[in-house]
């Protein structure tokens, strides 16, 4: 009993090491021009190692099953998210969106090593334990090539409000404090990320100043470009990210921070009837990694989260009001 024990250990404590030693090493800021954490080489190399690592140090007699070679590389990563968890090294919503595809390429790493295991081969645990720790150096090449570009995004999103023009238009311009019971953010309170408060306009017009108050202490200064009273609004944005304290938000995800960042948002009223109105809100921001394509997709989700919570309670105070 004790035996298995200390052999379950050495599975899931040696390539938990190995997570933590390239996390550090990706982290080093004297190091940050070749290696980063948010770069497509930590990205796929970190959990492919832990998957080569975690079958290549299992019994073969385990190795047989597939179910083993799919899951068991899940374990390890799970006990390291836990541990940069504890340790304040990476925050709960940077981990949340990474683990999808930290566990598929562990599963795929596992599949990789198991399948050099069963076929025998003598050399394949020293090849396997050579391509862990040698992965991230073969991909840095490419990494090089695929250099991080700031790519821009749109996030739109609409909602139908039964209400006067100008009741409508009214809390366009000027949010009131939101309560947390009116907050309906989903993805955003999932994460953790600062709720909205109130958003205040100084005027009506082209080069008014217009702050979004967030929880937290972050603030978004905006400035109108483009007013047309009672139709539309244009803004742009600028988050006071180097003024809120370093714990608001995980670095990695932080608005207005080196990897994502929101430019500019727009209003605009659509009549539908005499008594309907659609308001559209739509924003643009920049993810600037090496893998665009998929933080993308989640800013996507978490912009359209924060429009729509906002769009919710413009329409639940339009309509509280007589028409």
């Amino acid at each position: 009993m004790k035996h298995r024990l200390t052999k379950t250990a050495f599975i899931i404590g040696i390539p938990v090491l190995y997570a933590m030693v390239l996390r550090f090493i990706f982290d080093i800021d004297i190091l940050k021009d070749f290696v980063a954490v948010m770069s497509l080489t930590f990205f796929i190399s970190l959990p492919f190692g832990v998957g080569l690592l975690t079958i290549t140090l299992s019994d073969a007699k385990k190795v047989q099953s597939l179910r083993y070679r799919i899951f068991q590389p899940w374990v390890p990563i799970l006990v390291f998210f836990f541990l940069t968890l504890v340790l304040s090294v990476e925050g709960w919503a940077c981990w949340l969106m990474m683990l999808p595809v930290f566990l598929a390429l562990a599963s795929l790493g596992g599949l990789t090593a198991g399948y050099f295991k069963l076929k025998k081969q003598s050399s394949s645990n020293k090849l396997n334990v050579s391509i862990a720790v040698l992965l991230p150096f073969a991909i840095l090449p490419g990494e090089d090539l695929a250099k991080a570009r700031a790519g821009q995004y749109e996030a739109y999103t609409y909602i139908d409000i039964f209400a006067p023009q100008q009741t409508v238009w009214d809390n366009v311009l000027k949010v009131k404090t939101i309560s947390s019971q009116e907050d309906k953010g989903v993805l955003t309170n999932l994460l953790g990320f600062p709720r909205p408060l109130k958003a205040e306009l100084n005027y009506a017009g082209v080069g008014a100043s217009r702050k979004a108050v967030f929880t937290k202490g972050l603030v978004f200064n905006e400035v109108v470009e483009a007013y047309d009273d009672k139709k539309k609004m244009h803004f742009s944005i600028q988050a006071n990210t180097y003024s809120i304290p370093s714990t608001t938000m995980d670095k990695h995800i932080l608005i207005g921070g080196e990897y994502f960042n929101v430019t500019d948002g727009t209003y605009f009223l659509q009549r539908l009837t005499p008594t309907t109105y659609r308001l559209h809100l739509y924003s643009h921001f920049t993810i600037t990694t090496t893998f665009n394509f998929y933080a993308a997709l989640w800013a996507g989700w978490i912009m359209k989260d924060i429009q729509n919570n906002i769009l919710q309670v413009i329409k639940h105070r339009c309509e509280a009001k007589p028409v």
